[in-house]
């Protein structure tokens, strides 16, 4: 079974900072070494092996990576990408084929709000995870490393389930 780790956020409309990565990722000021590093730091490619003692709950929390947020932003209803969002994923596809990361491979996941019914949800978050992938794609990032899957409404990164920050994509870092 493929462990996946969670390493990068991609927050819909709006940036929230997360804990562990330096604040110019609120403003999607960061270099693309800023990012190999941080995917290098979280992955660990299988360096280290451990055992946690203690609850699921505390192991959990104890292994749970950092992340950031990329600020890719969609239109309210749609899968384009913006022109800020397109620039911050240059941004990622450089250091997505980055030599140091040539071994990883990335799931892209699409998710929106709870506006709207479920078929229509599910097909707006895969056309989003989509057109990242695309994207990156054109960018030169190689097809076999990446797959777009979408999520709906299914999960929420807030309890409010019509939050904008719901409507995302996530990029997430697989070390197998």
């Amino acid at each position: 079974m493929r462990q996946w780790l969670y390493c990068l956020a991609a927050v819909g409309m709006f940036a929230v900072p997360q804990a562990g990565f330096t604040q110019s990722a609120k403003t999607g000021d960061y270099s693309r070494d800023d990012v190999v590093n941080f995917l290098i730091e979280q992955a660990d490619f299988g360096q280290s092996r451990a055992v946690c003692m203690g609850t699921k709950s505390e192991c959990a929390a104890k292994t749970k990576p950092k992340g950031f947020d990329m600020l890719l932003t969609f239109d309210l209803d749609s899968a384009r990408l913006s022109e800020a969002a397109e620039k911050n994923l240059d941004v990622i596809s450089d250091a997505l084929i980055d030599g140091r990361l040539k071994a990883a491979k990335f799931r892209v996941e699409g998710h929106t709000d709870a506006r709207g019914g479920d078929k229509y949800n599910m097909t707006l978050s895969t056309e989003r995870a989509v057109a990242v992938v695309r994207y990156l794609e054109k960018k030169k990032v190689p097809a076999d490393r990446l797959q777009a899957v979408g999520f709906g409404k299914s999960a929420p990164r807030t309890s409010n389930p019509f939050d904008s920050e719901n409507r995302r994509v996530e990029l997430k870092l697989s070390t197998e």
